[in-house]
């Protein structure tokens, strides 16, 4: 039995959870499915199924596999659909992370354009702040903002967000209007901490052509970006975030900029896909989508 079989009887199984239904389903003898899952469970060293008397169940490995198999069973039919119809209409689940704001602020309002354009794709999107695995989670493409830390991905940079410094006007009007970045010496910020490292991302500021980081006291930290902004807008400190998140609440008085000929310098935004030999258009499509989105919508980011 070649492997490719192997794995779609896994898959059957794995979504029955009978071998008998299986058996049924594609029209073998019960032997011939179970001895499928033993073999592919001999080739990975590792037991994908639970088996009692009553039940089957997935073992942890067998949840991770399943995913994979259905992603790459998925790929295979959308390559083959590929050569034989040459511009054939992408279809399918495609499945992306994407951090929290830009996931509210910048691609769900133009959806509604993506789906249109290519009505055969199922979105799932995950909005985390957390770098996700993955290969480990089953993701197809994610967005990633700022330095790139996994080799074992490829990036392709979708385009540049531009930051402020920014303020609640309470906090101005309790500590003053910050005029150098040395004066942050004499100012509270709101701390952020990385998702990557949990260590503290220092406000930076670009003065004479370089980047500068000054003195600076904190009282409080925060891992996620919405209490980052929060915290921000109750008066707590000073705080860096990209221009498009801080725009509605500019407009609504909530905060001021400040510091504006030392902004701080500009952050990549890319897409990030696991490195295989293969991209399914699903994936090139989305990610074609978004270099056009931030092209054309959002400019100034």
């Amino acid at each position: 039995m070649d492997r490719l079989h192997t794995i779609e009887i896994f898959i059957r199984v794995a979504q029955t959870l009978s071998f008998s239904r299986t058996a049924e389903q594609l029209q073998l003898p019960r032997s011939t499915v179970s001895a499928a899952v033993q073999t592919l469970e001999s080739h990975l060293q590792t037991r994908l199924l639970h088996r009692t008397t009553r039940k089957i169940q997935l073992t942890i490995d067998g949840s991770l596999y399943l995913d994979w198999a259905q992603r790459l069973l998925a790929d295979i039919a959308d390559t083959e659909q590929r050569l034989r119809q040459g511009s054939a209409v992408p279809a399918g689940k495609l499945r992306i992370s994407v951090p929290g704001r830009i996931a509210s602020y910048i691609i769900a309002p133009h959806l509604p354009d993506f789906l249109r354009q290519y009505p055969d794709i199922e979105l799932e999107i995950s909005s985390t702040d957390r770098p996700v695995d993955l290969i480990d989670e089953g993701i197809d493409c994610a967005i990633r903002v700022g330095e790139m830390h996994n080799d074992n991905l490829i990036a392709k940079t979708l385009g540049q967000l531009s930051q402020g410094t920014f303020a609640s006007p309470a906090y101005l009007t309790e500590c003053g209007v910050p005029q150098r970045p040395d004066d942050l010496a004499q100012h509270r910020v709101v701390n952020y901490l990385s998702p990557v490292t949990g260590r503290v991302l220092a406000p930076e500021f670009q003065l004479q052509g370089k980047i500068y980081t000054p003195p600076f006291a904190a009282k409080i930290a925060v891992n996620s970006v919405e209490s980052y902004i929060a915290c921000c807008c109750a008066g707590l400190g000073l705080i860096q975030i990209p221009q498009y998140d801080a725009q509605q609440l500019l407009q609504e008085g909530k905060l001021v900029e400040v510091l504006s000929d030392y902004a701080p310098p500009s952050m990549i935004i890319a897409a990030v896909y696991p490195d295989r030999r293969y991209v399914s258009r699903r994936v090139r499509v989305f990610i074609d989508w978004m270099q056009q989105l931030f092209r054309h919508n959002m400019q100034p980011i």
